[in-house]
């Protein structure tokens, strides 16, 4: 009953417009202060130790390091370094768009940031060497969601801090199912390009592909510096977030020189801007997951759904539909917040593995941010394409379907997911 009340009241606080920040901690105080004997005293106590977790400062750190990717030549050069590999190929540029999604995603962690950095050099090159607009327009918009599925990763850190997983070992476990999402955009792409008969580019010489490898080195180290240092626990994530915002800093401005100093001003602004918002919403969200705790939420519906006789495979498969419908309305650092902590207990006491449970809601997340009507990247891609929302949908569709198809493979195949970890003797 109780839970229904919550949930209710969450519901019609969204709907009145009010953002999903505001509406979670107001159904909190509301239901704590009207319905339990909860002290004033240990609500505001939750809501400083709730963020006092080490891991959380990865994310300001993250974001900072993409905004200086994103501002400087990093993105340039990544794209002139995948179109010297695979331009040949049939769709060629939109090959290396997929590709340089991957690269980017693998320094930025963030999506949006990855559609704007490829997309906003890419695509004008695609239009002009004869590709339709909504061909590149599906490939950007689907493929920069690889940014919250390759490591590092925003999305993964706050999953990270809503269930207490290792964030190094999320990290690990997305570079298999990344990479592999990344060759199925990647064929859905040629075998598009190759039906219609799209331009192709001619093939460079190793020299040239050296040359472009070669320039956009400095930013391909930066996956080195991060997953490196991490595995060889040298750092860690959060110290390894730290440690991208300075090299990105130095790279951007000292080594490419592609951005000035007076701009640094605007990016850390930028930068302190959304971290703070989502700082926010994580605040809130760790006073909603402390009541959904208090008030034995998940556990309740763990016994619930064991008498039922759910096993593994029925509860992932209703995971998968409940995700993806909270996609329609809610974007992902809030479904993540919201739900893992009512999920997750469920999953263990089912016996999934807390990594593999994990990634799938991250990919989850990704298709989420390719559909209607909020999905982050369709509207990133809009401002970018100039194209409608109704019309970005349909371009998107190839590709999305793929990504549904990929969903399926990570949810009953842990192995994809686990198999990196447990190689590298991690403990999952």
């Amino acid at each position: 009953m109780n839970a229904a009340i919550i949930f209710v009241l969450l519901v019609v606080l969204m709907l009145t417009g009010m953002p999903i920040s505001i509406s979670l901690g107001l159904t909190v105080l509301t239901f704590l202060f009207t319905m339990t004997d909860v002290p004033v005293q240990s609500v505001a106590l939750k809501l400083f130790t709730g963020i006092e977790k080490f891991e959380i400062m990865a994310i300001p750190f993250f974001i900072l390091a993409g905004n200086f990717l994103t501002h400087g030549g990093v993105a340039r050069r990544m794209i002139r370094f995948a179109t010297s590999m695979i331009g040949h190929w049939h769709g060629g540029l939109g090959l290396a768009g997929v590709m340089a999604c991957a690269l980017f995603a693998a320094v930025s962690g963030s999506s949006p940031a990855t559609v704007v950095a490829i997309g906003s050099v890419i695509l004008p090159a695609m239009v002009k060497q004869g590709f339709p607009n909504k061909f590149g327009a599906g490939i950007l918009t689907t493929s920069g969601s690889l940014g919250i599925l390759i490591p590092p990763s925003i999305a993964m850190v706050m999953f990270s801090v809503s269930t207490n997983v290792s964030v190094g070992s999320m990290f690990i476990a997305g570079i298999v199912p990344g990479i592999a999402l990344a060759i199925a955009l990647g064929t859905t792409t040629w075998y598009i390009a190759r039906k219609n008969d799209y331009p192709r580019m001619p093939k460079a010489t190793w020299g040239e592909r050296f040359v472009a490898f070669k320039d956009s080195i400095w930013g391909l180290m930066l996956i080195v510096v991060v997953m490196g240092g991490i595995y060889s626990g040298i750092f860690t994530p959060t110290e390894a977030a730290a440690m991208a915002a300075v090299y990105a800093f130095i790279v951007a401005v000292f080594v490419y020189k592609d951005m000035p100093l007076k701009k640094v001003p605007k990016v850390l602004l930028d930068s302190a801007s959304m971290s703070a918002m989502l700082l926010y919403i994580i605040t809130n969200a760790v006073l909603f997951s402390f009541l959904m705790t208090s008030e034995n939420i998940p556990q309740a519906m763990a016994d619930w759904m064991i008498n039922q006789g759910f096993g593994p495979i029925a509860f992932l498969l209703v995971v998968n539909i409940l995700l993806l419908l909270a996609g329609n309305v809610m974007e992902p650092s809030s479904i993540i917040l919201i739900l893992a902590p009512i999920l997750f207990p469920v999953a263990v006491k089912l016996g999934i593995n807390p990594i593999h449970f994990g990634i799938l809601i991250v990919v989850n997340m990704e298709v989420g941010m390719c559909h209607p009507p909020v999905g982050l990247n369709l509207y990133v891609a809009s401002g970018i394409t100039k194209m409608g929302i109704s019309e970005l949908t349909m371009a998107v569709m190839p590709w999305l379907l793929t990504m549904l198809a990929f969903l399926g493979v990570v949810t009953y195949v842990p192995a994809l997911t686990l198999w990196l970890p447990r190689l590298l003797g991690m403990t999952v």
